[in-house]
């Protein structure tokens, strides 16, 4: 069993500046993806980044430039940090974690981005 808690989120001005952290507990085994996801009301939740346990790191496009994920493995903990950011990116923002055919999500954590 895995359990997930991002923290981080807020309010921030647009052209701000935001790292999203993701605290993994239970049992990570060497080969996994995390990423982060965002849903906004009404629609579905997309792919913000994601990072596999070799290495490979994947964004969507609308991010591109904008986000680094990143990930401490010793803390068994996730980063997402954004920067330049746009009202559009307001949404709640969820970690998971895939191994072993099993996939966990976090309770999610809200970021707005308004001035």
């Amino acid at each position: 069993q895995v359990q997930l808690v991002e923290s981080g989120g807020g309010l921030v001005q647009p052209g701000g500046s935001l790292r999203l952290s993701c605290q993994a507990s239970g049992s990570i085994f060497r080969t996994y993806v995390m990423g982060w996801y965002r849903q906004t009301p009404g629609q579905q939740r997309e792919l913000v980044a994601s990072m596999t346990s070799d290495g490979g790191i994947n964004y969507a496009d609308s991010v591109k430039g904008r986000c680094t994920i990143s990930g401490d493995n010793a803390k068994k903990t996730v980063y997402l940090h954004m920067s330049s950011l746009k009202p559009e990116d307001t949404a709640v923002y969820y970690c998971n974690i895939y191994q072993f055919g099993r996939l966990y999500w976090g309770q999610g954590t809200q970021v707005t981005v308004s001035s």
